[in-house]
């Protein structure tokens, strides 16, 4: 049996937004919810609007200040992924990311332009920052600017999709922001179906692979999408925080599925930048994982649903199981 659903599409964040209920009656007032929780993230937390708070933070270090509720989730969830990957996903690399080209909304970047002057060394670290999360009281240093891109987003996904089932009064909704997607509720029927592409703005193909999956997130992180030239050399968005440059590991797409979207976020990120050790780290902590490699190759986690079959559903065992802890 086919469930009716709602769709709504539309742009937050700087990127593509959709939202799927299975209460269709109720998707305007899901989605005005949706809009509210996208908001005040993009208030809190955005990186390219002076009157964040989160840029008034990095323009005054070196003093105590006590954040938002929202703005200390998001980044205690920042600092927990730096954590759980070792660094791999570090939100000091604020100035790195700015400094390679990407100082404003995408949208606005230049795909091309002249030479600018990168200089290889690793970010500050997120042992740097200091935070309580009970008192949400944050302190900076001098040189330390907060990115929290790998995982304010996913976190908005997150977030917005529990606020449209509780404004639909229950239900299921999915939310997809720029391909990190978040679903809550009642899945319907054999799930919710995800297409697996490397552009999250790609039409629906039937011959794109597609998993299904009946809660938590999926996420996909790329070096081919959000990218420019400078001087003739291509830059993108993701960084290695040893380096302080954009990460150049074998892999250029990474997607994984996780017990919520900023799980599966920082894990997909971090893969990226831990380059030949991903697929181990991957496995250890049982999070099914498609990954690309540069040539178009690819590489699957033990728990990834077989890459054979074009539809296929995440197992239940997977999804009890796909949280990331430490280990």
């Amino acid at each position: 049996m086919t469930t009716v659903v709602g769709i709504a599409d539309g742009r937050a964040l700087g990127c593509t937004l959709r939202l799927v209920v299975t209460q269709p009656e109720r998707l305007l007032v899901a989605k005005s919810a949706v809009d509210r929780i996208l908001e005040d993230v993009d208030t809190a937390a955005s990186r390219f609007r002076d009157d964040s708070e989160l840029s008034r933070i990095n323009a005054m270090p070196e003093r105590e200040v006590r954040v938002s509720p929202l703005l200390g989730l998001a980044i205690a969830e920042a600092l927990r992924g730096a954590r759980l990957t070792d660094g791999a996903v570090d939100p000091t690399v604020g100035r790195a990311v700015r400094l390679s080209g990407y100082d404003d909304d995408f949208a606005t970047i230049a795909s091309d332009g002249g030479a600018i002057t990168l200089v290889a060394e690793s970010v500050p670290g997120w042992q740097m920052v200091g935070f309580d999360s009970r008192t949400r009281t944050l302190w900076l240093p001098h040189g330390v600017e907060l990115d929290l891109g790998s995982t304010a987003k996913a976190l908005a996904a997150d977030l917005a999709a529990v606020a449209a089932i509780e404004a639909a009064g229950g239900g299921g909704a999915l939310v997809s922001l720029g391909g990190d997607i978040a679903v809550a509720g009642e899945a319907p029927a054999g799930g919710w179906t995800v297409q697996v592409s490397e552009d999250s703005g790609a039409d629906i193909d039937d011959a794109e692979a597609t998993i299904a999956i009946t809660r938590g997130g999926v996420a996909t992180s790329s070096t081919t999408v959000r990218r420019w030239m400078r001087g003739g050399v291509e830059l993108h968005h993701i960084i290695d925080p040893a380096s302080g440059l954009p990460a150049s590991g074998p892999w250029r797409t990474v997607t994984v599925a996780a017990g919520t979207c900023v799980d599966a976020n920082i894990a997909s990120t971090a893969a990226i930048v831990m380059g030949s050790g991903a697929l181990g780290w991957l496995e250890s902590r049982r999070l099914p994982a498609r990954l690309v490699r540069r040539d178009g190759s690819q590489a699957h986690s033990a728990f990834w649903p077989d890459p054979e079959r074009a539809h296929s559903a995440l197992s239940a065992n997977s999804q009890e199981t796909n949280s990331i802890s430490d280990s």
